[in-house]
């Protein structure tokens, strides 16, 4: 494996396992200001799976937030898919593109995360 890096393109982090506290270290690293959030997720998936005897809240936690690392851990894609949220969120134009750009954004994204 080369010891070259890709740049301004290279992942600011390595992809973590698909756990909760993988997950939890990888957004206190790239994003620290959505750990509340990942947080109140997390209790509430949890209270959800106890409830109702099932590990779908907890799947459902682990891929939003696998998602959502994928994304955030390279700046510039998470950068667009902010300015394509902007232009889908601000009703001016046609967002069919935004929305069809946003589509291959998330889906590149689970790949990346094995899901």
């Amino acid at each position: 494996m080369s010891a070259q890096s890709d740049g301004p393109y290279a992942p600011l982090i390595p992809m973590p396992q698909l756990t909760p506290d993988a997950l939890r270290d990888a957004v206190a690293r790239i994003a620290p200001s959505r750990l509340p959030t990942l947080t109140q997720h997390l209790f509430e998936a949890t209270t959800n799976a106890q409830q109702t005897q099932s590990l779908a809240p907890l799947r459902a936690f682990v891929h939003s937030w696998a998602v959502f690392v994928a994304i955030e851990r390279h700046p510039v894609r998470a950068e667009r898919l902010r300015e394509l949220e902007r232009i889908v969120d601000a009703g001016e134009e046609d967002p069919s593109d935004a929305i069809a750009e946003i589509r291959a954004i998330r889906e590149a994204a689970e790949a990346e995360a094995g899901l």
